[in-house]
């Protein structure tokens, strides 16, 4: 009898500290690029926030913030992107 290995999502939590901005965006190949889907919350610290739930795997991602794209500066890796520039990577185990 064959078993199935069931993948368990991860809730990760991106963050970005923007004391500044107006509005921050997730945006990355698990949502599409999608720079309206995964708003993030602004602390009082100035920092903001947002958990996403992601199946086990590599993702690259940016932010998008006050529409301009912007790097995850505690990103453990960075990869080149078809624009000359880096996306971010994070890896869910």
């Amino acid at each position: 009898m064959k078993t199935l290995k069931v993948v368990k999502t991860k809730k990760v939590i991106f963050s970005l500290k923007a004391p500044e901005a107006s509005h921050v965006y997730l945006a990355g190949g698990f949502n599409g690029w999608d720079t309206t889907r995964h708003p993030l919350k602004k602390e009082k610290t100035g920092v903001w926030k947002i958990s996403v739930n992601l199946d086990p795997g590599t993702y690259e991602y940016l932010f998008f913030v006050d529409g301009q794209w912007r790097g995850d500066p505690q990103a453990d890796e960075c990869v080149a992107n078809p624009f000359g520039t880096n996306n971010c990577l994070k890896r869910v185990m």
